[in-house]
C-alpha cells in the first residue's frame, strides 16, 4: 500500500483501488497498467485535498484477478481498511476504484468508517448486492464508448443502489472508453470534487451541486 501522505494531521483517507480481470493468479507487479492508471489520480486528490489534512493510499493488489469464491482483491481492500482504522481511527475513509477496483470498492463500501465511494466504469454485473453502499454517499462515472464493461451494468447497479444510498449520481462521458483517456482531466475533476464534497471540505463545484439537485431520474444518466 502506497501513502501520499497528508499536510499535517491526517483528517481523512482516500484508498484507490485499481482494476483487474475476472480470472488471474499473477502478481501485480508496480509497472503493470491498471495500477499505474490509479497513481495520477491519487496524486491530484492528495493535491485538491492538501489544504485538508486528507492522506491517499493506493492499493497494489496481491493478484489481478477477482477469482471467485475468494475474492482476493476484497479481501486486500479489507485488509487496507483495518491498516487505516488502526492508524487513524477516527478518519473518514472515501473509496475511489476504477473497473474491477469500483467494484471492490462497493463491495467493502460496508465498513463503517466509509463515507463515500466514487467508482469510475466499475464492473458491476447482474446481481451485484447493493446493500454495502446503504447510507454512503455515491458518485459513478461511467464513459458511453467502453467496450470492455457495459455502461448499461453501471446503470441498473445504480437504479437498484439509489433508494439504500445517503445520495448517488452517476455522469455518462461522451466520447470516452474504459481506460480513461480520451478525457482523463474530466474523470480526475470529479473524482476531487466528489472527495472534498463527501468530506465536507469543498468549496461548492457546480458540477457536483447540480448533480445532488437533480430529480432523481435525471441523476443516473447526466451526460457530460
Amino acid at each position: 500500500m502506497r501513502v501520499l501522505a497528508a499536510d499535517g494531521p491526517v483528517r481523512a483517507v482516500v484508498l484507490v483501488l485499481h482494476g483487474g480481470s475476472e480470472w488471474g493468479d499473477r502478481e501485480v507487479r508496480p509497472w503493470r497498467l491498471a495500477y499505474l492508471r490509479m497513481i495520477p489520480i491519487g496524486r491530484a486528490v492528495r493535491r485538491a485535498c492538501r489544504d485538508h489534512g486528507v492522506e491517499v493510499r493506493l492499493v497494489r493488489n496481491r493478484v489481478h484477478g477477482w477469482n471467485p469464491p475468494k475474492l482476493p482483491a476484497v479481501e486486500d481492500a479489507r485488509w487496507a481498511l483495518e491498516r487505516i482504522k488502526a492508524e487513524h481511527p477516527d478518519a473518514p475513509i472515501v473509496l475511489v476504484g476504477h473497473s474491477m477496483g469500483g467494484r471492490v470498492a462497493l463491495r467493502v463500501a460496508d465498513d463503517p468508517n466509509v463515507v463515500g465511494v466514487c467508482a469510475l466504469a466499475p464492473w458491476t454485473p447482474d446481481g451485484e448486492p447493493v446493500e454495502p453502499v446503504r447510507d454512503r454517499a455515491v458518485l459513478i462515472v461511467h464513459g458511453l464508448r467502453d467496450r470492455m464493461i457495459d455502461p448499461g451494468q453501471s446503470f441498473d447497479f445504480a437504479s437498484r443502489a439509489e433508494s439504500d444510498t445517503s445520495r448517488l449520481a452517476r455522469f455518462e462521458l461522451a466520447a470516452e472508453g474504459h481506460a480513461m483517456l480520451a478525457r482523463a482531466q474530466v474523470w480526475t475533476r470529479l473524482v476531487c470534487a466528489f472527495t472534498l464534497d463527501v468530506l465536507g471540505a469543498a468549496r461548492e463545484d457546480k458540477t457536483m451541486w447540480s448533480a445532488w439537485t437533480k430529480p432523481s431520474a435525471d441523476r443516473l444518466r447526466i451526460p457530460l
